[in-house]
């Protein structure tokens, strides 16, 4: 496995900064927010992209890919009940395809809760048709460009569209795509009725990213969770991937997030 972080961690530093710190501290990848540096992913020129992934290679760290793909990108939402919505949403995933393959990574994450919410009057079965049809010129666009996009099952408190791994589980497959899975969070799946253990076994195959954090919204090892079983299920259900620290409370400031997230890290998976 590999471990990255979240560069919007790093509120205000440089992407330099935030890749040689990152690099310092021990992990693999950094996992970057489109918005923290632009507000849609279509106002970074094909210099910028270029500029970041040769600068990301020459202080010798990877780019897993992007998440927190719709904030600030205004307009958009995967189950409107306008078709004018959806259509520019669905062709913004593709932009956001393109620019994750031009940044060298491979994983989209697909949080985005206020942007796929139920609105009035719509329901479940109408939404999911809908966000599959959103999604399939992205699916097609990263079987292409070697991407695969991650949906985030998140708890009933975000959003009340997709709420469990098997639900993503099952919106992921009809897809039969190699570019379309989900991601485990570990504060979204500390929502569910089961272990996070046990879900992580039961999806063995169907995910490709892992986010490491805790359910009070810091870091892994700040808080109650206990990784060491975690570690062992991601191993039981083998998964290889990259496991990424995502935190919501920057309290701590970044230097200590990041490394002591991966001093955790570190013990519990033992590497």
């Amino acid at each position: 496995m590999k471990f990255g972080i979240c560069n919007e961690i790093f509120k205000d530093w440089s992407l330099e900064d935030t890749f040689a710190f990152a690099k310092k501290a021990g992990y693999d990848q950094v996992e970057i927010a489109p918005f923290t540096l632009a507000k849609y992913v279509t106002d970074i020129t094909p210099a910028e992209r270029s500029r970041i992934r040769e600068l990301a290679a020459r202080i010798g760290i990877g780019i897993s890919g992007l998440h927190w793909v719709l904030v600030q990108a205004e307009g958009m939402y995967l189950t409107h009940t306008d078709p004018a919505v959806r259509e520019k949403t669905a062709a913004y995933f593709v932009a956001l395809v393109d620019c994750c393959a031009d940044l060298g990574g491979t994983r989209i994450v697909v949080g985005s809760p206020k942007q796929r919410n139920l609105l009035e009057g719509v329901t479940y079965e109408q939404a999911w048709k809908w966000a599959t049809d959103v999604f399939r010129p992205a699916v097609k666009r990263a079987e292409e460009r070697g991407v695969v996009l991650c949906f985030e099952p998140l708890a009933p408190s975000e959003t009340n569209f997709i709420n469990t791994a098997e639900e993503g589980r099952r919106f992921a497959a009809q897809f039969e795509s190699r570019a379309m899975s989900i991601i485990l969070d570990v504060k979204a799946m500390s929502s569910e009725a089961a272990p996070v253990p046990q879900t992580i076994r039961e999806s063995a195959g169907k995910f490709e990213y892992v986010h490491a954090n805790d359910p009070n919204l810091k870091g892994p090892g700040f808080g109650e969770m206990d990784f060491v079983p975690i570690a062992a299920a991601l191993r039981d259900a083998g998964y290889d991937g990259t496991v990424s620290v995502e935190v919501f409370n920057f309290d701590e400031g970044p230097e200590v997030i990041a490394t002591k997230s991966r001093e955790y890290l570190r013990k519990a998976f033992g590497c």
